[in-house]
């Protein structure tokens, strides 16, 4: 499909994924492999500290409706 001469050319916009994944290729300077195995382990850490945090938001959670119950009887 053709744009008519009285429409703007489509703009193409990369997705979040490629922005993020060429972010990774520069910085391997355009290894591609380094940047896959480095991006999989900043995924990977970025997953360890997120299951970290909810781990302690659950501990403190339990603890204060274990004050709550001893508190109130």
């Amino acid at each position: 499909m053709h744009a008519q001469r009285h429409e703007p050319p489509v703009e193409i916009r990369p997705s979040e994924a490629e922005v993020i994944a060429l972010a990774y290729h520069r910085a391997a300077s355009g290894d591609a492999w380094a940047a896959l195995v480095r991006a999989v382990e900043d995924a990977l850490t970025d997953q360890r500290d997120a299951e970290a945090r909810v781990l302690a938001q659950g501990r403190l959670i339990s603890r204060g409706y274990a004050r709550c119950r001893a508190g109130t009887a």
